[in-house]
């Protein structure tokens, strides 16, 4: 385990130490212990001079108790306060959401943390991804047209579109291959007997289909229907066009066809307005449709295809090329936690980040849910006082509007979560802070803004999965790397989303959506360092187009606006 102890006590997770190959303290400070493995009622705990049983059985991934607490006792782990015991709890005993609630620390704007140790990053210093080169600078990793609907009344008519250009264009390669019935009716109009019909080649794999098509260059056709746009909170509606715009913009998309009904909430000169806002001297092509000013719907869809297909000429223009590695735009994000994601995958994914921050690039941490309980030291790591003040006030704000409809960031953690090992919002909150390493936080963003600054940022989104890697998307993220314990299959439309496993036995359960995995980290075999390094190659990979992450690959193109409503 030699290695492991020199991971958490060298790399980004303040001081962590390793006890055991059995158990760990995260912490100095904690009062409570992680399992690293299954052990039985009655395994001794040789823990700095001090011997005890353990008081029940305890899976991996959960946590026990260092010392006898009393009711209302502070509950710490990662050195902060992340529960209180709700009855007495002896040592050695296993905390559960029985026995522990929900508690956090309050936070302040005072002073804070002017200076950052960047790690070495001369390995990379000549390093470079082959991306797409935008008019304003920006780099995509893929090469995407999109066909938006402005409203969900159009959603049909989207669909049809999809349906036209998919299969005809050489898109279709969801399936493991698909059968050319067209073949064997071309053969029997040119007269062909039973035998040639027999042996005409009709099936073709989803290789074959990709590297046949129209296009080659550009890497898919994304259809990203919704349910908003009209009978709605304008605000929703005017939230909706300005990630309708993200998207437009996002470096990774070459242009895209609108299509608006005329008369719904999300106006068309709203999304107008939010597309110059975020590049004034916007230049993709953008075809905009109004169905209630076509002559007839079949003309409507007609126009829509044509259009897109000259879109789609020019976009397949565009080839890819060396761009630094500070064209890199990081999405940070999780899912389907577990109680090895804050020792293991997060950790190494922030080690990653801060690898980019250091060259030049720019990291997102979002799902400010899951930021409760770590406000105090994300404020501490604000370079500027407004951008502190912007963040505590999104933050109290956030919470507040949770407590007035009958809820709170305590009801965050999933039935998932809980059953491994994470019981408390404050629990899977300071893990999940691990994404962002250890830079200073360059800018504070609401939903929707666009990522203008290198180094780390901070987004405002839910913790809701495919809620919060929509919106890291629409602020402009080229890359999400998606750390996960439990597995999800999520992904997005326009930026490839990479998943990483926090243990061994997902990546081999689940290695069909795994595409990178921190496990042996738990096991010793690997540090948090050696991880985040290697991740980092992995990234620009896939940046390069040269690894298809398998959310890319299984087309998992999940896309939820989130309403600003109380989603978790």
């Amino acid at each position: 385990m030699g290695s492991l102890v020199q991971a958490l006590i060298t790399n980004h997770l303040d001081q962590l130490i390793i006890m055991s190959k059995n158990f760990l303290q995260i912490h100095p400070d904690d009062n409570i212990l992680a399992a690293l493995q299954d052990m039985d009622k009655g395994f001794k705990i040789e823990f700095k001079g001090d011997s005890f049983p353990l008081q029940n059985n305890i899976k991996a991934k959960h946590k026990f108790a260092l010392y006898n607490f009393k009711v209302g006792d502070p509950i710490l782990m990662y050195g902060t306060l992340i529960g209180k015991a709700t009855m007495p709890i002896a040592k050695g005993e296993t905390i559960t959401i029985e026995n522990v609630v929900h508690a956090s620390s309050d936070y302040n704007v005072g002073e804070r943390q002017s200076q950052w140790q960047a790690p070495d990053v001369s390995k990379w210093k000549h390093s470079t991804f082959n991306g797409y080169h935008r008019a304003d600078g920006s780099v995509g990793t893929a090469n995407h047209w999109l066909v938006i609907p402005m409203v969900f009344c159009e959603n049909r008519n989207v669909n049809v579109i999809k349906d036209a250009l998919l299969n005809a264009l050489g898109y279709e390669t969801s399936k493991e291959y698909t059968i050319d019935a067209e073949v064997l009716v071309s053969k029997y109009k040119k007269g062909a007997n039973a035998e040639e019909l027999m042996g005409a080649p009709i099936i073709k794999t989803a290789e074959e289909i990709k590297q046949n098509r129209t296009f080659p260059n550009v890497d898919g056709i994304k259809f990203l229907t919704h349910a908003g746009g009209c009978g709605c909170d304008r605000g929703d509606s005017d939230t909706l066009c300005n990630l309708l715009a993200g998207y437009i913009t996002n470096p990774n998309v070459a242009g895209a066809t609108i299509l608006s009904l005329g008369c719904q909430n999300a106006e068309v000169k709203i999304l107008e307005a939010a597309i110059a806002k975020r590049d004034p001297n916007f230049s993709k092509p953008l075809h905009i449709l109004e169905q209630q000013k076509s002559k007839s719907e079949r003309q409507f869809i007609e126009e829509a295809v044509k259009k897109t297909f000259l879109g789609l000429i020019e976009a397949n223009k565009v080839k890819r090329q060396p761009a630094p590695l500070s064209k890199l735009t990081l999405g940070l994000e999780c899912g389907g936690s577990d109680g090895f994601s804050g020792i293991s995958a997060n950790p190494a994914l922030g080690y990653a980040s801060d690898l980019i921050v250091a060259l030049g690039g720019a990291t997102v941490l979002s799902e400010f849910p899951e930021l409760n309980g770590v406000e105090q030291e994300l404020i501490n790591r604000c370079e500027s006082p407004e951008d502190a003040e912007k963040f505590a006030n999104i933050m109290r704000a956030y919470s507040a509007k949770a407590v007035s409809v009958g809820s709170g960031f305590e009801n965050n953690p999933s039935p998932g979560n809980i059953k491994d090992g994470l019981i408390t919002d404050a629990m899977k909150s300071a893990g999940a802070a691990k994404k962002g390493g250890t830079s200073l936080v360059q800018d504070v963003l609401d939903y929707t803004e666009k990522v203008n600054k290198p180094g780390l940022n901070l987004l405002c989104t839910p913790g809701n999965d495919v809620e919060s890697t929509t919106g890291l998307a629409g602020s402009g993220c080229n890359v999400i790397a998606f750390t996960t314990g439990l597995g999800t299959p999520t992904g997005n439309p326009v930026a490839p989303v990479i998943k990483l496993s926090s243990n061994n036995a997902l990546s081999e359960r689940m290695k069909d959506i795994i595409d990178f995995n921190t496990g042996t980290i738990i096991t010793g075999e690997d540090t948090i360092q050696t991880k985040g390094e290697e991740l980092l190659d992995y990234i620009i990979d896939v940046a390069s187009g040269t690894i298809v992450p398998a959310a890319v690959r299984l087309e998992q193109n999940d896309f939820i606006p989130w309403k600003r409503g109380i989603s978790l």
